[in-house]
């Protein structure tokens, strides 16, 4: 069976970019995913909120420790 010239002949180049039929699209604020990112943003606000005064006093703790401790 013999070789095609397609495979001898490989210079590891990218084949030209293909034109398309479909017109480009530009790119434009989404609005209603914008609307949910802020929805999310503003509901992980109000879970986490009332944890902040626990993350608040671990962190002081941590660091009292490290002071204390010896290197």
């Amino acid at each position: 069976m013999a070789d095609s010239p397609d495979d001898t002949d490989d210079s590891g180049r990218l084949p030209a970019a293909l034109r398309s039929v479909t017109p480009g699209t530009r790119s434009r604020p989404n609005e209603g995913m914008d609307m949910i990112g802020w929805g999310m943003l503003a509901g992980l606000l109000v879970l986490l909120f009332p944890l902040l005064p626990f993350i608040v006093i671990v962190w002081g703790i941590s660091k009292v420790t490290d002071a204390l401790t010896p290197t």
